[in-house]
């Protein structure tokens, strides 16, 4: 039996978008997507995931996105794939 998520939420958001800290902000995404598990591992290395028109290797350990289609495509450039933030205890997740 895996420990590894069966499923996570990418936000794609725009690089130039920065929070206090210099790193791009996911709170305002252009598009997301929730991925869910294939149980194969990607070109990277990393767990493959598949939904709503995106193909992830994510790193679950540290929530990275390692590499990413959208719509069979690469990622424009200025733009960046994220882990949606976990949900604190007791607020409702996006939909």
């Amino acid at each position: 039996m895996t420990t590894e998520p069966q499923r996570f939420e990418i936000l794609l958001v725009p690089e130039h978008v920065k929070n206090r800290t210099g790193a791009p902000q996911a709170d305002h995404p252009l598009r997301s997507a929730v991925v869910e598990a294939t149980g194969t591992k990607g070109a990277s290395g990393y767990p493959r995931y598949i939904g709503e028109g995106m193909e992830a290797d994510i790193d679950p350990v540290t929530r990275t996105v390692e590499a990413v289609l959208v719509d069979g495509s690469e990622l424009d450039p200025g733009m960046t794939a994220l882990i949606a933030p976990e949900p604190r205890k007791g607020t409702p997740r996006r939909k």
